[in-house]
This record gives C-alpha cells, structure tokens and sequence, in this order.
C-alpha cells in the first residue's frame, strides 16, 4: 500500500507539475509585447448654436493641452489624440482613451470646473472625464442623432450627427458652476472619430 501511495501521490506531482507548466506556457502566450501605442483622434466639429448659446450664459468652454482647436473657413474643430485603450468599436467592447481634456469657465461668478483622462466608453457609448482633484469619472457626452460605426484595416472609426451633453453631466457641470444652463440632450456638435489599436 505504500508503494502505491508513493506512486500516486508521484503521480499526482507530476500532473500539477505539468499543468502548472502549461499553465505558465499558456500564460506568457497570452500577453502580446506591445511594440506600438494606439493612434487617432477624436474630432469634435463644434456646433455654432451651442458656442453662442453658451457665451450669450457666460459660460465658456476651452480644450486644453495636448487637445487642440482650429477654426478654418469659419468652422471650429476641437481634436483630442488617442493616447491608449483597448477596443474593438463594431463589437461595441472596451475603451478608448485621449490626451487633453477640457476647461468650463463661467465668467458670470469666476467658477470653474476642468476634466481631464478623457475615454470613450464603447459599450457605455459616452465620452467621460475626471474633473481636477477628484477621482471618479464623469459622462459627459454621447454620440447621438446618426451614428455608425467601421472598420478599414486596422483602423475603427465612429461618426455622429450630434454630440450631446450627457444628462449626469449636466448636473455636474450646473452644480459646479454654479448654473442651470446645461441639460442633458444638448447638441455640442458632430462627432468623427478614428482609433488604430497598438501592436
């Protein structure tokens, strides 16, 4: 009986042996060096009504750095690079994230709030932020009216319509500036963004 001890529990040794083995195989297997960081940029074509509406309330809305705006022909654009994430958009899976962020001044009281670790949450299909000094996210903005999503190569893309604030970010941003300007399903602009995952 001993000797049968001693070899079944040899036995069973060398069976964890070799699934921990394989275990460690299947594991080094499974993580892919990333050579490459992700690239592309989230465009925010802003709308005309929407900066007059919040200039004519005081409130001012500014990108800030690596974002950055350009207004040609009368048209202002506000892009936000793709610094990391991992996501497969026609799959509605994971997450994109941008450098940058974005400052609201309201010049009426001197309040103001800035966000920054801007992501796009796919399968939540909003854009959020974490406002300075906090470290909970807020949604702030939700592709909406006609949207769609590709893939070329490599390259996922998504395209809106409209741009809209998000309802929970509408009461952040009144309750930390001390406004009732912002509700939920107001129209920022349209949305063209490009995401190609690291290697």
């Amino acid at each position: 009986m001993a000797r049968i001890g001693a070899r079944l529990a040899a036995t069973g040794a060398a069976v964890v042996l070799g699934i921990t083995g394989f275990s460690s195989v299947a594991a080094a297997d499974g993580t892919v060096a990333t050579t490459t960081a992700p690239t592309g940029s989230a465009v925010i074509t802003v709308d005309q009504q929407f900066l007059a509406n919040t200039a004519l309330n005081g409130i001012v809305v500014l990108p800030l750095p690596s974002a950055t705006a350009d207004d040609t022909n009368n048209v202002l654009t506000t892009t936000f690079p793709v610094t990391g994430g991992v996501a497969n958009i026609p799959a509605f899976n994971g997450s994109v994230q941008f450098g940058g962020g974005l400052l609201f001044v309201n010049l009426n009281n001197g309040k103001n709030v800035a966000f920054k670790q801007l992501d796009f949450a796919v399968r939540a299909w909003n854009f959020s932020g974490v406002p300075d000094g906090g470290t909970t996210s807020v949604a702030l903005l939700d592709p909406r009216g006609f949207t769609q999503r590709g893939r070329t190569g490599t390259t996922q893309t998504v395209s809106a319509t409209s741009l809209q604030v998000d309802a929970a970010g509408a009461q952040y941003l009144d309750t930390a500036l001390g406004t009732t300007y912002f509700t939920g399903g107001q129209s920022v602009g349209s949305l063209a963004l490009s995401y190609t995952p690291g290697s």
